[in-house]
């Protein structure tokens, strides 16, 4: 089960006992795994500026799950192709999740503990911040270039009636620069390619007999070419049409040609700029990079010449894999983890928080992370409400009698019991 629940209570002798008591039965029974949940000592300031925090940090903490959950979807977009493998990269700071959470140590460096709880609550939120920003940035890019990259494949690999012809024809196949003649292309179905040989040439007046010639085939039909006189062009696509023959508007341009084949090579260049081929430790070097290629302003490219791809399909199946391993997914990888561990340490601010708000100073509390068994969830929240009653008789009774109004507190559908309660759920990707 991937959600956990992170509590408090106090850390008096008396409270300690119960701690000692939950463990015991919630173990005894495999109600849930538990670990100790440090929270370092922190500067505490006035009432009014806790209360204030307090709604601060809710809002907060839901605006960071929902930037960690946009990333975590956004990298099983991107590896559209392994989705499998999704999962085994949600890390937070270099190891699985649930193995972060259980290990929680507060990041000193990034959160000093001596600044003001507001100070740090503000660092954290302007983190968040700046990451969905430009995960936003990030990722228009990204379905600008995936839709032009979608739109390319289908001219590729679409059938002839609608595909590129520009790695099929060639000059030999036209009669060209000639002011009486020209050259169409038709598309003939399979199940018609008799038809065509018997009927070509009297569809119209002015065809050149013996003109036509299959020049490619796919699983549908072939792709004929047919010579005839320009003034009856019209009348001949009119007749083809009447007899399922589509004739391709299409007009040998050798110029034109080219450049749309250079394009397609141009952009499977620049994705090689970018395209990490093999992460296996046999072609990365001590950072973690791929042999043939070296970090430059914190991309990656090539440490050597890179020959083009040997066709345009070629080139478009090595685009479609441009951000699935580039550079999109590194600032992913790195982000998640960053937004991740943000989000944990607010997590620990509202423990800490609510923690001074319900129990007082001195601050003496115990914070305690439980991961329930699936089955056995009612249960364990029965055993917590038996233990810690002490700490809100009216709250564990409004539990035992969910139609019970707490008399002067309006939490709405807020969930309130009478330990320090917050919910973590490790389901991302749902």
């Amino acid at each position: 089960m991937s959600e956990f629940w992170l509590i408090s209570a106090p850390g008096d002798k008396t409270n300690l006992q119960a701690w000692e008591r939950m463990n015991m039965v919630t173990s005894k029974s495999s109600l849930s795994s538990n670990s100790k949940f440090h929270i370092p000592d922190l500067k505490v300031g006035t009432l009014d500026a806790l209360v204030g925090l307090s709604d601060e940090l809710g809002k907060l903490d839901t605006f960071a799950e929902s930037v960690i959950k946009k990333i975590a979807q956004y990298i099983g977009e991107v590896m559209e192709d392994s989705k499998d493998k999704v999962q085994e990269n949600l890390l937070a700071n270099g190891v699985d999740l649930i193995s972060y959470l259980t290990r929680f140590e507060w990041d000193m460096a990034k959160y000093p503990v001596k600044q003001p709880l507001k100070n740090i609550s503000e660092a954290l939120a302007k983190q968040v911040t700046q990451i969905e920003t430009d995960l936003k940035t990030r990722s228009a890019a990204y379905n600008n270039i995936k839709g032009n990259l979608q739109s390319l494949e289908k001219k590729t690999v679409g059938n002839l009636l609608t595909r590129t012809l520009a790695d099929i024809v060639h000059k030999e196949d036209f009669v060209l620069n000639s002011e009486y003649l020209i050259t169409l292309l038709v598309v003939v179905p399979k199940s018609s390619y008799v038809q065509w040989q018997k009927t070509y040439e009297s569809l119209s007046d002015m065809v050149v007999p013996r003109s036509t010639k299959m020049i490619a085939e796919d699983a549908e039909g072939g792709l004929f070419t047919v010579t005839l006189f320009r003034k009856v062009m019209d009348d001949f696509k009119a007749k083809a049409r009447e007899n399922r023959f589509m004739v391709r508007e299409f007009y040998f341009d050798e110029k034109e040609l080219k450049c749309e084949k250079e394009e397609l090579m141009k952009l499977a260049s620049d994705k090689k700029q970018q395209y990490v081929s093999n992460t296996s430790t046999a072609h990365v070097n001590a950072t973690g990079v791929p042999k043939h290629l070296s970090l430059r302003n914190g991309f990656m490219v090539p440490t050597e010449s890179c020959e083009l791809p040997a066709s345009p399909t070629e080139g478009v199946a090595i685009l479609l894999c441009l951000f699935s391993q580039g550079p999109l997914l590194r600032w992913l990888k790195v982000n998640f983890s960053e937004a991740f561990v943000a989000w944990i340490h607010v997590k620990a601010l509202r423990v800490f928080v609510e923690s001074v708000l319900r129990y007082g100073l001195p601050v003496n509390f115990q914070a305690m992370l439980l991961q329930p068994n699936r089955k056995s969830v009612k249960r364990l929240r029965d055993v917590l409400n038996v233990v810690f009653k002490h700490l809100d008789e009216v709250a564990a009774a409004s539990i035992m009698d969910p139609g019970m109004d707490i008399p002067g507190l309006q939490l709405s559908n807020q969930e309130y019991y009478p330990y320090v309660y917050f919910k973590i759920d490790l389901s991302l990707l749902d």
